[in-house]
């Protein structure tokens, strides 16, 4: 582990029955074009859900229920380490809309390996195989 400042981040495990949602990066941003579960960076004075749910409107122009806490990790990018928080959530209100990725697919944990994932998820990719099948 460098030096470097830990950045609290949440992310959203959307579930829509046996599928949960991923959203892809848009191409001018750190890892463009990898897929990732909606959030991001909790600011100050947040607490971890009430960034979740600013960030699903945001991001998504939804409105969020937040559930359980999935798991969280720890990653280093070079140029960034962060603590993720991974919620399970459901989409409570509004219609689903890109306002800052590029795509969003509704997936089961069997398709997992059809897309190419950003690093910081494939400790939680593996364990939503091990949790619920894939």
């Amino acid at each position: 582990m460098s030096e470097a400042k830990i950045v609290e981040v949440v992310a959203a495990l959307v579930w829509d029955g046996p599928r949960f949602l991923a959203c892809q990066r848009p191409a001018s941003k750190a890892r463009g074009l990898l897929w990732e579960f909606v959030g991001g960076k909790v600011e100050p004075g947040e607490t971890k859900a009430d960034a979740l749910v600013r960030e699903c409107r945001e991001e998504l122009a939804v409105g969020l229920a937040v559930d359980d806490v999935f798991m969280a990790v720890d990653h280093e990018y070079p140029d960034i380490h962060i603590r993720l928080t991974l919620f399970n959530a459901r989409i409570a209100s509004g219609t689903l809309t890109l306002l800052e990725h590029v795509d969003a697919k509704w997936i089961l944990p069997s398709e997992i390996d059809t897309l190419a994932w950003c690093p910081a998820d494939a400790e939680i990719l593996a364990e939503i195989r091990c949790r619920h099948g894939g």
